[in-house]
């Protein structure tokens, strides 16, 4: 039987397969390999912040190299405007592992906002 650590491990890998396949070929062909570059993650909307240990997973799967610094914890009452993270590394890196970290935050914040909500 897998740990749960093997199974996002697997999740993570999967929808990179999925996302990514053969190369993201935009980022691929437009970015070079050498630049840097630095990403905010903007909270659209009030609720409460979660997947911040998933999305750091799949930062450090992708691209150990990436650096992450976490504002927000998972939990936290977010309001709109607030900065959940900063991660710097690859500019290709952070556009490649982008759609999946927003994927997984915005499900998982999704839930637990409306947990919040019944909870109250």
């Amino acid at each position: 039987m897998l740990s749960v650590d093997q199974l996002e491990d697997k999740l993570i890998d999967l929808a990179f397969a999925e996302d990514i396949g053969d190369g993201d070929h935009t980022t691929l062909c437009c970015i070079p390999e050498d630049a840097m570059g630095k990403s905010h993650l903007l909270i659209k909307e009030d609720g409460v912040l979660a997947g911040v240990e998933m999305a750091k997973k799949v930062f450090a799967r992708f691209d150990p190299t990436m650096k992450v610094e976490v504002l927000l914890q998972d939990g936290t009452h977010v309001k709109k405007g607030d900065i959940a993270m900063i991660v710097e590394g690859k500019t290709r890196s952070l556009l490649q592992t982008e759609r999946l970290m927003l994927n997984i935050m915005q499900r998982m914040s999704g839930i637990a906002t409306m947990t919040a909500k019944y909870v109250k």
